[in-house]
C-alpha cells in the first residue's frame, strides 16, 4: 500500500494510476488571504502554492493508492451488470447530519437536550444548528475550514458537533485539560479559524490566542459561549449569535463521504499530540455502531447522561449517535458523584459512559450522595479494564457494565465485551471476569486481529500469547493531519497498528 501526497485539484501526474479512495481527503484545503500564512510544512508533507496578488493556495491531501489503475483493478473485481447506475436517487454522501434531520422530522416534539433549566426538542435543536451554520458562513467559514471548540458537556458543545459540519467545515474540540502552550499549539497546527470556548474557560483560552497574536500568527474569532447567568464579554457571543442566524440555511453536505468531519487531538501520552482526521462516513457508521454497543432503541425513549467528554473522540461519536435513536442529552458541565445521581432520579436516565476512573468515583461516593436508581442503568467503560471489584459494586448498585476498547483512531469503541445470555447463569465472579476483557469487533469494523508484527502472523488466542492488535476497516481514521510520515507508518502493513496486547 502507498501513500501518495496530491496537488490541490486532487490528482497526481499519473492520472491512470487512482484508487477508489481517490477523493479521501484527510487534510483540508485552505485559501488564506495572507501569503506570510503560519504553515510550516514539515520533510513528510508535499505542499502545492500557488500566489495569485495577495492569495495563496494551499493543500496537502494523502491516500491510499492500490499500486494498479483504476481499469486494472475493475476487471479483476466484477464488472457491472447493464443498466446498474449510481446517481442521486440511490446514492447519498453518509453523514451524521441526517440523524439530525430525521430525528427533528420524526420526533420534532421529543426532547432532545435538557440541561439544567434548559430544555429544548429535537426540532429547536435543528432550528437551532442550521442558524448556527449560517452564522459561520457569515464570519467567513469556509468549506474544509477548521472550527475549535473548547468546552464541556454543555449543548453548545453538542449544537457545535452537528452545525460545524453543517457549514462544510471540520471540527475540533480541544481537551479542557491542556496546559495554554499545548492549546496554542494545536490551534497553530489545526490553522482554526474559529474558537468557539466557554465562559467559564475563558481564562484558559485567553493565553494560547495570546501566544499567537505575540508570535505575528494568524489567531482564531473568539466566540464565548455563555451561561444564563454570566454578562457576555467580548465581540462575540455564542447566544447571540445563534440568534442572529437564518433557518432558511442551505446545508453544505460532503462532496464525498470520506470528507473530513472532525480534527481529534490524541492526548499526545506517549508522544506528541498527533490530529486524527475523521470522515462523515466513518462517524456516521460509528455512531450507528454506537447504538448497537447501549442496546438503545427509539422506540424506548432513551436518555443519556454525559460523563463522558465529549472532546474525547467526539463523545465515542454519541454526539450524533443520540440522534440515530432521537433520545434525549442530558448535559453534565462537572462529573461529580452527587449530580450524577440527581440527574439520573429526575430524568430517568438509562444510559450513560465513561472512563474506569469514572466508576472508581462512583462506587466510592460518600453514601450521602447516592440515590437508589429507579432502574438499572447501562454503562459503558472504554481503556483499561476496571479492576474487578469495581465492576462488581457497580452491578449491586443497580449499574450494567460494559467493556469496550478503542481509541481516537477508530472513532473511539473498536471493540466490545459482547455479552451473552448464557453467562447470566454465571456466578458473579465470572460474569466480572467476562466483563473486563476487550471483547470482539464492533459492528462496523472489518476486522480485529492480534498479530506478530514482524512476521504478521496472528497470535493463538490463549490470554498469554504477546501480539500487536491491528484494526482494518470503515472506522479506521483517513490519516494524521499534516503527518504524512505518521499515516504511512500506521498503514504500511495494510492494518492499522496500534499496540502491544495479548
Amino acid at each position: 500500500m502507498n501513500l501518495t501526497a496530491l496537488d490541490y485539484k486532487g490528482f497526481s501526474s499519473d492520472t491512470k494510476k487512482l484508487s477508489s479512495y481517490e477523493s479521501t481527503n484527510v487534510t483540508v484545503n485552505k485559501i488564506f488571504k495572507k501569503s506570510n500564512t503560519r504553515f510550516r510544512p514539515s520533510s513528510t508533507t508535499t505542499i502545492t502554492t500557488t500566489t495569485t496578488n495577495t492569495t495563496t493556495n494551499r493543500s496537502c491531501k494523502v491516500r491510499c493508492e492500490l499500486g494498479e489503475s483504476i481499469d486494472e483493478f475493475h476487471e479483476k473485481s466484477w464488472r457491472s451488470p447493464e443498466g446498474v447506475v449510481r446517481c442521486s436517487a440511490n446514492y447519498v454522501p453518509l453523514s451524521p447530519i441526517s440523524f439530525l434531520e430525521r430525528a427533528a422530522d420524526v420526533y420534532r416534539d421529543r426532547t432532545s437536550v435538557i440541561y439544567g433549566r434548559i430544555k429544548y426538542t429535537w426540532e429547536e435543536t435543528h432550528r437551532r444548528c442550521l442558524k448556527l451554520a449560517s452564522v459561520l458562513i457569515n464570519l467567513g467559514v469556509s468549506r474544509g475550514d477548521v472550527v475549535a471548540v473548547l468546552a464541556p458537556n454543555v449543548p453548545a458543545m453538542l449544537e457545535l458537533h452537528f452545525a460545524v459540519p453543517m457549514a462544510g467545515a471540520v471540527i475540533c474540540p480541544l481537551n479542557k485539560r491542556l496546559d495554554p502552550n499545548m492549546i496554542s499549539n494545536l490551534l497553530e497546527h489545526s490553522e482554526s479559524k474559529i474558537l468557539f470556548v466557554d465562559c467559564q474557560l475563558l481564562h484558559v483560552a485567553e493565553e494560547p490566542v495570546g501566544i499567537l497574536k505575540k508570535m505575528d500568527l494568524e489567531s482564531p474569532i473568539v466566540v464565548v459561549i455563555s451561561e444564563p447567568d454570566f454578562t457576555p464579554t467580548g465581540k462575540y457571543d455564542y447566544e447571540s449569535l445563534v440568534e442572529s442566524g437564518v433557518t432558511e440555511f442551505s446545508i453544505i453536505r460532503p462532496i464525498n463521504e470520506c470528507d473530513p468531519i472532525s480534527l481529534n487531538y490524541t492526548s499526545g501520552t506517549t508522544s506528541r499530540p498527533k490530529g486524527v482526521i475523521c470522515s462523515h462516513r466513518g462517524a456516521y457508521l460509528s455512531a450507528v455502531s454506537s447504538v448497537f454497543i447501549r442496546d438503545m432503541r427509539e422506540t424506548q425513549s432513551p436518555t443519556y447522561l454525559w460523563t463522558l467528554p465529549m472532546f474525547h473522540c467526539n463523545g465515542w461519536c454519541f454526539t450524533w449517535g443520540v440522534a440515530v435513536v432521537a433520545g434525549t442529552n442530558i448535559c453534565l458541565r462537572r462529573c461529580d458523584p452527587k449530580d450524577i445521581f440527581n440527574n439520573i432520579v429526575l430524568h430517568n436516565v438509562t444510559h450513560m459512559d465513561g472512563a474506569p476512573a469514572v466508576l472508581n468515583m462512583i462506587v466510592n461516593s460518600p453514601v450521602t450522595d447516592r440515590k437508589p436508581l429507579p432502574h438499572n442503568v447501562k454503562i459503558v467503560t472504554g481503556g483499561a479494564p476496571p479492576p474487578p471489584t469495581v465492576i462488581s459494586k457497580m452491578e449491586e448498585m443497580g449499574f450494567r457494565v460494559s467493556h469496550i476498547y478503542g481509541l481516537s483512531e477508530t472513532y473511539g469503541p473498536g471493540t466490545l465485551s459482547s455479552w451473552r445470555p448464557e453467562w447470566e447463569r454465571l456466578n458473579l465472579e465470572e460474569q466480572v471476569k467476562l466483563k473486563s476483557r476487550q471483547g470482539v469487533k464492533v459492528l462496523v469494523m472489518e476486522e480485529v486481529v492480534v498479530k506478530d508484527p514482524v512476521t504478521m502472523e496472528s497470535v493463538k488466542r490463549d490470554g498469554k500469547s504477546i501480539g500487536e492488535v491491528m484494526f482494518r476497516g470503515n472506522m479506521v481514521m483517513n490519516g494524521y493531519y499534516k503527518d504524512l510520515k505518521a499515516t504511512k507508518e500506521g498503514f504500511e502493513k495494510g492494518w492499522f497498528e496500534v499496540e502491544i496486547w495479548r
